[in-house]
Formats: C-alpha cells, structure tokens, sequence
C-alpha cells in the first residue's frame, strides 16, 4: 500500500494558517498549559497525605506485611492501567492529570475514608465487631464515603483542568484512573491483614478474590462519577452544574458499590458473581465502546467543518476519525522513507486536539478554545507536511 498514500497533498489555494500567539517552538506553535494541568500545591497536599498514609500501614502492618501488601497489589494495578491505558487511545489525557488521578485514589480517597472510619468508631459506642455495624459499614459507609471521596477527585479534574475535560469518555478514564489507585491502596490493606490474620493461605484466597476476580471493581464504580461529571462538561456547564451532576452520579456509584459489598456479606459471592457482577462488567464495556463511537462521530462532524472550509479532505476525515483509518496511515507512514509513524502520530493527535477544540467552541465553555484551534490547526498543518517532505 506504498503507492496509495491515505493522505491526499494539501491544495494550493489553502487559506493561510491562522496565526499563533503563544510560545513555539522550532516553528511549531506549543498548546498553553493553564486549564490543562493541576495546581503545584495540590500534589503537594498530596504529598503531605501519602507520608501519613505510610506511617499509619507501618504502624499498623508492620513492614514486611506491607511490602508484601505492595507487592501485591501492583498485579491487578498493573494490569487496570493497561487496561485504561488502551481505552485511552483516542485522546489520550495529559499524563500530570493521569499520575493526579492515580495519586488522588491512591492516596487522598483512602485517607479520607479511613478518616471517616476512625471518627466514627471513635463517636459511635459499640464494638467494632458487632454483626450489624459491620454490616452498615460494608454496605452504607464505605460506598457513600469511599464514592464520595473518589469523586471529589474526579471533580477536582475539572475545576482545574476543564481544557483537558471535554466528554464522558474523559470522565470515565478519570473515574477509572482513581478508582485503580484507590483499589491498589485498598489491596495493600486487605492482602496485609489476611497475612497478618490467616497466613499465605488466606492471603492467597483473597487475592484471588480481588486482584483476579474484581480489579475491575473501584474502576466501574468511579467511572459512574465520571461519566455524569463529563456529559455536564459536554453540555458547557460549569463547576456548579458539574457538582450537580457528579453528586448524582456519585450516588448511582455508590449503589453499585453497596450491592457489590452486599453481594458478598448476605449473598452467596460466586453465585452473584457470574449472575449480576460479571453482566455489570460486559455493559460497562458495551457502554464505553458505544461513547468511544460517539466521540469518532463528534471528530468527524467537527473536522467536517475544517474540511468544508479546505483545510482538510474528506478521506483525510475520514481516515482520522475511525481506528481503523488511524492504523492504516500510521502502517503506511511507516513504510516511508525514514518511517514517519511518529509524525502520522503526531498529525492524528493534533487533529483529535482540533476536534475537541472545536467542540468546546461550539458550546461556548471555553473563552480560549478559538487559540487552541488555531494551535492544534497549525500543528497539524505542520506534521501533515513533514509526511509529504522530500
């Protein structure tokens, strides 16, 4: 497929490109980062939080249960962040926001919810073993404060990087993104109790139970948040609408988790697990590929416009806004001379950047989307004719 380029030369009588006012860099115009990334002092707080969360699993565990906890744990997170990683293939995310939203369910989620814990414990008379607190704890507690802490991450996403928050597709790998790291925190705690409690053997049974079974578990829950938070940021609300929405959201997300946990305390686990949690799992996919098409629908009627205007031809459009287009120029960019895969790369993110761009015009929530357009247009201009340069 040498001899038939995907990409049509750009046309002669192409209007100029717009110009470019922020920072460039060997003539290529750099896209601002304010809106895009998350304040300095926020990882800092975090910080504050993860030296705390480590003394109290030192104090608590022990060491070596800890580290084994750790070890662990890395399985299903490892495989979640794979998992996520290829769901975000479209657009994908910046990567400050990607190790913010790991670190906020990693970190700040469980300290909250073990916060909770303790000041309830601590207000609330009655042994901690008691049948029915721990059965309210299980199946009111943890989903209210657990989705509600998780969520607020996700929300804070949004305060502070609205131009990286464009659709529920975002939505949903942020969810994703602090549920896995608030799973892998969760797993630290539970493989390092059972070994303290019941030896390799219990250890054995409950990663099996979490990190094969269920890692996919916190992901689907915070998701749920996501997915709310992102349809109020497609629809150009601001912080007040999307509190709004993600508190709905975050309400639905924590019935899922309450039937999760209520599953195993009152119901036979295994039998709920093949009749209601994996059929739960199999529409969250479903779901998920059906915004994936959704969010190809809106790149392709947003580069239609560019197309229409001349920037673009309809095969290039067509081509950058299905997977299979994008695999086909990437395999023919790389059989030119000198592989040009990473400028094709290059050129597809730039294009989606566009679209997006485009989209946050159209509903008005964003007063710089117009620079991110002539940004993103330029930058794909740019790649486009690097693929074509002798």
């Amino acid at each position: 497929m040498t001899d038939l380029p995907l990409l049509a030369q750009p046309p002669r009588d192409l209007p100029p490109t717009p110009p470019v006012t922020s920072p460039v860099v060997q003539g290529v115009p750099t896209p601002p980062r304010r809106g895009r990334s998350a304040p300095i002092w926020l990882f800092a707080v975090l910080l504050v939080l993860l030296l705390a969360l480590v003394a109290y699993l030192l104090t608590y565990l022990g060491v070596v249960a800890s580290i084994v906890g750790m070890v662990l744990a890395l399985v299903p997170l490892t495989g979640v962040l794979f998992a996520v990683r290829i769901a975000d293939r479209w657009e994908p995310e910046p990567r400050s926001l990607v190790i913010l939203a790991v670190a906020w369910g990693g970190i700040a989620a469980v300290a909250i919810a073990l916060g909770v814990d303790i000041l309830l414990q601590a207000l609330i008379p009655g042994s901690p073993d008691d049948p029915l607190r721990d059965a309210l704890s299980s199946v009111v507690q943890a989903p209210l404060v657990e989705e509600f802490a998780k969520g607020l991450g996700v929300f804070l996403i949004f305060v502070f990087a609205r131009r990286a928050f464009d659709g529920p597709v975002d939505g949903v790998v942020y969810g994703a993104l602090v549920g896995a790291g608030f799973a892998f925190t969760e797993n630290i705690l539970y493989f390092a109790t059972s070994l303290i409690e019941g030896g390799p053997s219990e250890t054995a049974f409950t990663f099996v139970l979490r990190g094969i079974l269920s890692p996919f578990a916190h992901v689907m829950f915070t998701a749920v948040t996501g997915y709310a938070i992102g349809r109020a940021a497609r629809s150009g609300a601001g912080p007040r609408g999307a509190a709004g929405a993600g508190l709905v959201g975050m309400l639905c997300a924590a019935a899922l988790h309450a039937i999760w946990n209520g599953s195993a305390q009152f119901s036979d686990f295994f039998h709920l697990y093949v009749t209601l949690q994996i059929p739960l799992f199999l529409a969250f996919v479903l779901g998920f590929i059906a915004l994936r098409r959704e969010e190809a629908r809106l790149t392709r009627e947003r580069l239609g416009e560019y197309a229409r205007a001349g920037w673009f031809t309809q095969s290039e459009v067509e081509m950058l806004a299905t997977g299979a287009g994008r695999r086909r120029a990437i395999a023919w960019a790389r059989s030119l001379p000198g592989d040009r895969s990473r400028v094709m790369k290059a050129f597809i993110a730039d294009a989606t950047a566009l679209a997006a761009a485009r989209q946050r015009t159209r509903t008005g929530r964003d007063p710089r989307s117009t620079q991110d357009e002539q940004i993103y247009l330029a930058r794909a201009t740019a790649a486009r004719a690097a693929l074509f340069a002798a």
